[in-house]
């Protein structure tokens, strides 16, 4: 079976899904979407597609098994309820949304019309992130103690200043846009963050979220860490890593999009470090790393075969609340709780509108 797609939203990662969408053999890119119409036609000439303005046009087409969902964040509930409700399956990029209660209706509305919804998470299918994990699962670092996510990257003035990065209604700052992927691997390994307490600053940029953020994290094993995100550090991308300390052995992912190891001590394991790390020494073009072929490819099996993709809703659900809760205690300078359902009043509250 292929899996045919509808890809809405040609901006900037849209490429990336096209491209996957024509090498994998188990999927075809049958129409895309954009409200710029110039925008659509190229991309549609350009990747062999039909083309539309109004997405809800492309839902109608009885020949779109699933659709790629590009569109800005603030954009990614009301586009996939549709498409969910119009029977399509739902790929859909980071993070699923801005407020929980709509990341809830996306997952209860998939549930409902039996379609899959996922989420593109691409780091976690890196071959290193993939080797961290197994290392954990199989006990290697014995007890966590601690785990950290940095994100010092640089954004210009002039990125912040089209339609929608930088504001609430249709992004968040540093910490939901850029650093979301490093808090989703953060937390992969470390398991359930339990409580949380952040500063956050706009503070080189002209934007209304922010552009740096600290967090300090109590995870429900008794671990502790650290988050910092930011786009400040002029004049480039100067770090994005994820790094864990256990009772057996400390690893830590780095690279252009969490793709290269750039620490490895493992009790038992020391000998391996210098073949492991000189694997890891070539970085991707971009933040978005190479990874998003392997989503696409596991979300197209999934509706294949009937099964969870590997990065669902439930998932991408998790680092929003974190995020959520980071926006939460910055705003009210209090320790903020997550346990059972997140935090109840966190469901009610846009990401960031209120700070």
């Amino acid at each position: 079976m292929t899996v045919r797609f509808g890809l809405i939203g040609c901006g900037r990662v849209a490429p990336r899904h096209a491209q996957s969408l024509l090498q994998l053999p188990e999927t075809r890119l049958v129409a895309v979407a954009d409200v710029k119409e110039n925008r659509a036609r190229r991309f549609a000439e350009e990747y062999g597609a039909d083309a539309y303005t109004d997405y809800r046009h492309l839902l109608e087409r009885p020949d779109i098994d699933a659709v790629s969902i590009c569109v800005p964040s603030g954009l990614h509930a009301p586009v996939a309820l549709d498409a969910l409700q119009a029977g399509k399956h739902v790929l859909v990029e980071k993070p699923i949304a801005l407020r929980l209660e709509d990341a809830d209706r996306m997952i209860e509305t998939a549930e409902a019309q039996k379609r899959k919804l996922g989420v593109v998470l691409q780091n976690r299918y890196n071959q290193p992130m993939q080797e961290l994990r197994r290392l954990i699962d199989a006990g290697g670092l014995g007890p966590l103690y601690l785990g950290n996510a940095c994100v010092r990257w640089y954004r210009p003035q002039s990125y912040y200043e089209d339609e929608w990065h930088g504001t609430w209604a249709m992004d968040g700052g540093a910490l939901m846009n850029q650093s979301i992927h490093h808090i989703d691997a953060l937390q992969w390994f470390m398991g359930p963050v339990r409580s949380v307490y952040a500063y956050t600053a706009t503070l080189a940029h002209r934007m209304e979220a922010e552009d740096v953020g600290v967090a300090v994290l109590r995870f429900a094993s008794g671990a502790l860490g650290t988050i910092e995100g930011s786009t400040l550090t002029w004049p480039q991308n100067l770090e994005g890593s994820v790094a864990v300390f256990g009772a057996r052995g400390s690893v830590k992912i780095g690279g252009t999009a969490l793709n290269r190891i750039t620490l490895w001590k493992v009790d038992g394991q020391l000998e391996q470090e210098a073949e492991i790390l000189t694997s890891q020494r070539v970085d991707p073009p971009s933040v978005y790393g190479y990874s998003h072929r392997e989503v696409i490819r596991d979300f197209a099996l999934a509706v294949r075969d009937d099964r969870t993709p590997g990065t669902p809703g439930l998932e991408a659900r998790k680092s929003l609340a974190l995020v959520l809760a980071i926006y939460q205690s910055a705003r009210t300078g209090q320790e903020v709780q997550l346990a059972g359902d997140e935090g109840s009043d966190l469901g009610n509250r846009q990401a960031g509108h209120p700070f």
